[in-house]
């Protein structure tokens, strides 16, 4: 009996222990690709999983994309069938430099990482177009996470992706920010160190897309059949294509080809992704969509070779240059897996808040604490920077992202300001370059309702409020209906049955190379020794 409890204790210890993975599947109620009868419609991810890269290792596949500059950054997605992604931890935990990015750097940080696998041990190359090229691994994809190291330092050296060769080299290819380097539509390939630390020469020009292939850049490194390939998007975010790169020598001479482009469709810009190949030989591709305020959302495309270049999408003319697809046949993976979601939702029921939630900076330890014995989030107000304009500039926003085109977000909360304080406030939010909110505010020792905008919000313009209304005590559930094209209605509801719409229809936009998302905030406009919370209940994704 004894070798028995001891045997469950052991178990039990080791289950803790385990990544995420072993959770049980979430199944967001708002959107879902898998169709549950071997199909899947696109876009796998209706979410901001911008600049998505992809590796495999085993029967399992890890995906990452940019997170710019919120935090934590760097996200990382499993899933066993290329369909069904969960959201298992994040590479970045704080952004460097980190007195740098303690204030909302807006559209900078982490741009197009890359993913790979490489001697037992997973390795994202990513470009800071501010500060050089970075590179973290870790032995386990749900972390922890090493340092990140500087790989090269440098102002726009962006969209890095390494190749280590047949015969121990290595490599990096890489594009350029014109905001920062003067120049882009380039492609350059770099020699590096065997250990991926270190860039070890100035290396050459590959490819010069100004005449045919401006904004070439998101490239991607690989070697197939003798053959050294840099797949890059050109073209731009939302109407470019997808371009491919061939040569037998890494330094080139390179061949070009369009691969994909829209075609026919109505997935504007398909391009800027990571190629798969699985053991049976079937090939596929993850890229992204500009979707304005819903960010870049995920698509899966079907990818075969044909005279030892690429075709991704539908040929339906046979030239070799695809479509995207609108559905399609799940790739055989050898079996059918659960049906799975990255989370929307959240019951802030454990010791930590829900993945998806990030903070627009690196964050303060003193903002937010959950509180696992009653099953809430508490949410410090914190005070407004000294030189904030508006929310733009506030770091504490706990947010996510949209996703799907058509959803409600619906959180349940109860304000305790300060006393001391005026002005205290804690709410939901909608934020973009452009935000509105619904918040508490505490004023002249009452708690009032307020439904506030701010149009152009990046150029600091002031908020205006739309519509206030009394709230008798200080719990409130506050509700946003986010409706086809972004249209967000506000409302709030002291019964959880009947809401009430407050202020005006806000129609949301999206953030710096970011989607709209939605979240929480608290805030004060003044420093002193203690400050006011909001105790948030429950946070939920609904149609």
């Amino acid at each position: 009996m004894h070798k028995i409890s001891t045997a469950i204790a052991l178990l039990s210890i080791f289950l803790s222990q385990q990544p995420v993975l072993f959770a049980q599947e979430f199944v967001s109620e708002v959107w879902v690709s898998d169709q549950g009868d071997g199909t899947y419609i696109n876009p796998v991810l209706h979410a901001d999983y911008s600049d998505p890269d992809i590796c495999k290792v085993g029967d399992d596949f890890y995906m990452t994309a940019s997170s710019f500059n919120a935090i934590p950054g760097l996200p990382i997605l499993h899933s066993k069938d290329l369909v069904n992604w969960k959201l298992i931890g994040h590479a970045l935990d704080r952004q460097p430099p980190f007195e740098h990015f303690s204030k909302p750097q807006h559209g900078n940080g982490v741009w197009a990482p890359a993913i790979r696998h490489h001697n037992g041990e997973f390795y994202i190359y990513y470009g800071d177009p501010d500060f050089g090229i970075y590179m973290i691994k870790s032995e386990d994809p749900a972390g922890p996470w090493e340092e990140p190291v500087l790989v090269e330092e440098g102002k726009g050296l962006i969209d890095a992706c390494p190749l280590w060769d047949d015969d121990g080299k290595a490599y990096l290819v890489h594009a350029y920010a014109g905001s920062r380097a003067g120049i882009k539509s380039v492609v350059v390939v770099k020699p590096m160190n065997p250990e991926g630390t270190k860039v070890t020469g100035a290396g050459k020009l590959v490819f010069d897309g100004h005449d045919a292939h401006p904004t070439v850049e998101g490239t991607k490194f690989y070697k197939r059949n003798g053959y050294y390939y840099i797949f890059a998007p050109a073209g731009g975010v939302s109407t470019g294509w997808q371009l491919a790169m061939r040569a037998k020598h890494p330094y080139g001479p390179y061949e070009e080809r369009i691969v994909m482009d829209q075609g026919k469709t109505a997935i504007n810009g398909p391009h800027q992704g990571g190629w798969i190949a699985l053991d049976n030989g079937e090939n596929w591709f993850v890229h992204f969509q500009d979707k304005e305020a819903y960010g870049r959302i995920v698509h899966l495309q079907p990818m075969t070779w044909k005279n030892d270049w690429p075709v991704i999408g539908e040929d339906r003319d046979g030239d070799g240059k695809g479509q995207p697809v609108l559905s399609y046949k799940k790739p055989d993976v050898g079996k059918t897996y659960p049906v799975e979601t990255p989370a929307d939702s959240d019951e802030f029921e454990g010791s930590d808040i829900g993945l998806q939630w990030q903070w627009h900076a690196n964050p303060n330890a003193t903002w937010a604490f959950a509180n696992p014995a009653k099953g809430q989030l508490r949410l410090f107000t914190a005070p407004w920077p000294e030189d904030a304009r508006n929310l733009w500039d506030a770091p504490n926003l706990l947010l996510q992202k949209f996703p799907a085109e058509v959803f409600s977000a619906t959180t349940a909360l109860e304000f305790h300001p300060n006393p001391k304080l005026e002005q205290e406030k804690a709410g939901l939010i909608v934020m973009g370059m452009s935000y509105a909110y619904i918040a508490l505010e505490h004023h002249d020792g009452e708690i009032r309702i307020s439904q506030v905008v701010c149009e152009d919000a990046e150029h600091g313009k002031p908020e205006k409020v739309a519509g206030t209304a009394r709230l008798k005590g200080a719990k409130v559930q506050f509700r946003v209906e986010v409706s086809a094209g972004g249209k967000c209605t506000f409302s709030y509801s002291t019964d959880g049955r009947k809401f009430e719409v407050l202020g005006a229809s806000f129609t949301a936009v999206p953030g710096k190379w970011i989607g709209a998302k939605v979240g929480v905030f608290a805030l004060r406009n003044a420093q002193i020794n203690d400050s006011g919370f909001a105790d948030i209940d429950w946070f939920r994704i609904t149609r």
